[in-house]
């Protein structure tokens, strides 16, 4: 699932980084201009980590790194992810182990789906705060990421 959703998210990058950058080129070539406005890779590879998807050549920067911040936000994610095993361990794994030593009948898996909602429904939205909140404010922290509007 990570790497799933790692390969879409550079494919939308790419997207956005050859749409944004071809037209440039094209129109500078069709004006035959001594100068094709191609970015350097130093812009491109700060896209790659910046938490966005729409390509500029610049963007808005922090002037400092606050480090303080930086801990917070992963010691945040580490308290989600200890949360989240714990979820697992005393709400899902006790109703699935039950289950696995009885001879399978519908009503013991409508149970055990019906028992399971509640915990993952807690587990989406740890995942929600620990990398889109949390994660993502950490890296736009290091990278001194100045626009932080990730939920408009």
């Amino acid at each position: 699932l990570i790497s799933w959703s790692s390969q879409v998210r550079l494919v939308m990058k790419a997207h956005s980084f050859i749409r944004e950058n071809v037209p440039r080129v094209l129109s500078s070539v069709k004006d035959k201009s001594s100068t094709v406005p191609i970015p350097r890779l130093s812009q491109y590879l700060y896209f790659l980590f910046a938490p966005t998807l729409i390509y500029r050549d610049n963007y808005p920067r922090n002037p400092t790194i606050r480090w303080g911040y930086v801990a917070t936000k992963f010691a945040q994610v580490l308290g989600s992810l200890f949360y989240a095993y714990y979820i697992f361990v005393r709400l899902c794994i006790p109703q699935f182990h039950n289950s696995s030593q009885e001879t399978f009948n519908l009503r013991g898996l409508v149970l055990c789906i019906f028992n399971s909602i509640l915990p993952g429904v807690l587990i989406l939205f740890l995942v929600f705060f620990a990398f889109l909140h949390c994660w993502l404010n950490a890296f736009a922290e290091m990278l001194r990421f100045a626009d932080r509007m990730f939920y408009k």
